[in-house]
């Protein structure tokens, strides 16, 4: 699932490269949400899902492989931080959350956080001042 998916770029790309899978993108912004089907259109693409949800609020399932977010820089941190506290409730076990985000959007604190709530994180990559930060949720029990 694409979280604040914008125009797509990255769901749409992670539904291209693994036609097999089912990609959701969620997006607050109407503009965007219209954008983003018409990139999954033109690139012919039908194993995404794309609709409206403020976070997590219109997501139901607790079953994704896979979380990402490329948060906009306007969205602030409280929204960064929603966006990882409750990451897990989607996630299934070993489930992977994986963000990317510019050092002074809050690289650092993010990468804290998501070790707070993860117990670990990852720096994938760290280039001209973005971050792409991975957590996987331990299965319970």
């Amino acid at each position: 699932m694409d979280v604040g998916c914008g125009y797509g770029p990255l769901g749409l790309a992670l539904a291209k490269r693994f036609p097999e899978s089912q990609v959701d993108l969620i997006d607050i912004n109407q503009r965007a949400l219209e954008l983003a089907k018409k990139n999954a259109t033109l690139n012919q693409l039908t194993n995404v899902k794309i609709w409206a949800s403020n976070i997590y609020q219109q997501v139901s399932a607790s079953d994704y492989d896979l979380i990402i977010s490329n948060p906009p820089i306007r969205a602030g941190k409280k929204v960064v931080q929603k966006i990882i506290t409750e990451a897990g409730e989607h996630l299934k076990s070993q489930g992977q959350l994986i963000i990317v985000i510019q050092k002074k959007q809050g690289a650092p604190s993010a990468k804290k956080q998501l070790e707070a709530v993860f117990g670990q994180a990852q720096v994938l990559l760290r280039q001209k001042g973005y971050y792409v930060l991975l957590s996987s949720k331990v299965s319970e029990g």
